[in-house]
């Protein structure tokens, strides 16, 4: 079972399961869902490997799926899911769409990518954990290896300095970039609502893709958030609350 973070609200709309990308954490995602479930109960999890959740050696988007699938009890949720956890929850979708309402898919496509991570997880293993008491310490170490100080502050959303220990289990994410980056080969359609929303400064959602997301989910709408790139939610949340709430709201 993957850890997750409830947020209940008073109104009675159809559930909403939050699934955040490579990196990150349920707790990334604290404020949007809150504000979110001013409308809806609102779970956010723990992606495996990840946060809080159990650490598994293998890191494929069926299993993730399948992950996403028991959380949500077996009832049908709205769903939202951000990069890796976007490819989850595409992939739960295609293979159980009993279990999926609307979708939205931020800032990703289901497309195999040519770009890697391991230059994150290699610079994470290079921290001396045994000199860290405080995140600040962990910051200038990163400085020399990662020298966007947001990624860094993303990154170490996941530290746990009086732990000394990464909240990401770096051995499997390693060993499984490659299904990370890749997407799986699943011949089945999803013909429920479904909004790719992207970055208008992000590259990750190509105009060739289109093709291969409307064989997928027929019934897909596009839409960019100005000014934004990968991590959209993050960099704009109200602009990303905004639209995901219209959407949601039918």
């Amino acid at each position: 079972m993957l850890n997750a973070v409830v947020h209940p609200s008073e109104q009675s709309g159809t559930p909403l399961l939050i699934a955040h990308g490579l990196f990150g954490s349920a707790r990334n995602w604290g404020v949007i869902a809150k504000r979110l479930s001013e409308e809806r109960p609102v779970t956010v999890v723990d992606m495996r490997n990840h946060g809080e959740s159990p650490w598994f050696d293998v890191h494929g988007y069926p299993e993730m799926a399948d992950d996403l699938a028991i959380a949500t009890g077996g009832t049908a949720h709205d769903v939202i899911g951000h990069s890796m956890g976007g490819k989850a929850a595409m992939v739960m979708a295609l293979t159980r769409p009993e279990l999926v309402g609307r979708l939205v898919v931020a800032d990703i496509a289901p497309v195999a990518y040519s770009h890697t991570q391991m230059h994150l997880i290699d610079a994470m293993r290079e921290l001396d954990l045994s000199t860290v008491e405080k995140r600040s310490d962990a910051d200038r170490q990163l400085a020399a290896l990662v020298p966007d100080a947001g990624i860094r502050a993303f990154l170490l959303q996941s530290l746990d300095p009086k732990e000394r220990r990464w909240r990401l289990n770096l051995d499997a994410l390693a060993d499984e970039m490659d299904k990370v980056l890749g997407f799986p080969d699943i011949d089945g359609r999803f013909e429920g609502a479904t909004l790719f929303l992207s970055g208008a400064n992000s590259d990750y959602v190509q105009p060739e893709a289109r093709d291969r997301i409307k064989v997928l989910f027929p019934n897909a709408v596009f839409a960019k958030i100005p000014d934004a790139g990968h991590w959209l939610h993050a960099e704009k949340p109200r602009e990303f609350e905004a639209a995901v709430s219209a959407f949601l709201a039918g």
